[in-house]
């Protein structure tokens, strides 16, 4: 089975503030905010939506193809996907834009402030679902506007089963967009403030929201996981991390295991603890494409977070 992961390509620049955004930001002084933060760390990660889930896919063993849109200044990542064995045939390349750049900012409590120039990546509609030949699955992740309707759009209309994964696009839509999307996805991937949000805005619970499609995946920071369908609902725990080095990119980590689950027609359960393990790795390092492990290491820490094997 083949995925095609629509979403942002990104650079991320990431920064570490060794204190607490609370102690600077002051909730009565919101209306007239100037703050700076000093960040003596940086660095400059591969990062966007499907670089990273097709990076996390692949260490699963998958077969993923990212489709995105990206800028001139794309050269250093294209050299990368080509080390990690990831296919760039649905990423187009615009020479008049820069690719998108995230600028991370994640204080002592692992809160982020994230600044993000979409570049390219509102050019996302130029890529069509059509194109890529062999899809059995898909995933609509966080991109241009316009590429992430008619992306699910054509899912739909093709048949080819997909997550809806706004992320952090999900401000972009109102009610009406959001319960289109749902009608037209097979699952809904969000975390637990997303949740909330797309509760807000559409009028509907999770459970109701599961009766539109077949599960709701609610990830939960440190607490686990939570998965609606129509007639249950499955607390996932959290995996161990064996460290807590970096939050960014463990949502992405998470949608990676869910689609490696799904491809591989296992149980929600299972899928949603690959999922959990998934994120749990990731945090262990910084950056969003620097983790590595052999199948057989990831089977053995399965086991021993969950104490059975899959």
């Amino acid at each position: 089975m083949t995925a095609l992961i629509c979403g942002s390509m990104a650079y991320d620049s990431i920064m570490v503030f060794p204190d607490y955004f609370k102690n600077h930001i002051l909730p009565d002084k919101v209306h007239m905010l100037n703050v700076s933060f000093m960040v003596p760390e940086m660095r400059r990660e591969f990062g966007g939506c499907a670089g990273n889930i097709a990076y996390n896919l692949k260490l699963l063993g998958g077969d993923g193809l990212p489709m995105a849109t990206v800028g001139k200044d794309f050269e250093p990542y294209a050299r990368w996907l080509d080390e990690c064995g990831i296919s760039r045939r649905h990423i187009k390349v615009f020479e008049e834009a820069y690719t998108a750049q995230a600028y991370i900012t994640t204080d002592m409590d692992d809160n982020q402030i994230t600044a993000f120039h979409p570049g390219a990546m509102g050019l996302a509609h130029e890529n069509k679902v059509s194109d890529a030949e062999g899809v059995t699955i898909g995933i609509v992740s966080p991109d241009g506007r316009e590429g992430m309707v008619e992306h699910a759009q054509q899912f739909h209309e093709l048949g080819i089963p997909f997550i809806f994964d706004p992320g952090q696009g999900l401000p972009m839509f109102d009610g009406e967009d959001l319960r289109a999307f749902l009608d037209k996805a097979t699952w809904l991937a969000v975390n637990d403030y997303e949740a909330e949000l797309f509760q807000e805005r559409t009028g509907l619970s999770p459970h109701e929201m599961a009766e539109h499609v077949q599960a709701v995946f609610i990830t939960r920071g440190a607490k686990g996981s939570r998965i609606y369908t129509a007639q249950h609902e499955i607390d996932i725990p959290p995996a161990p991390p064996r460290a807590v080095c970096d939050p960014t990119g463990c949502g992405d980590a998470y949608r990676a295991g869910l689609l490696y689950g799904l491809m591989k027609g296992l149980d929600l359960e299972t899928t949603g603890r690959i999922a959990s393990l998934m994120g749990a790795i990731k945090i262990e390092h910084h950056g969003t494409q620097n983790h590595h492990f052999t199948m057989e290491e990831f089977k053995d820490r399965y086991r021993q977070a969950f104490g059975r094997d899959f």
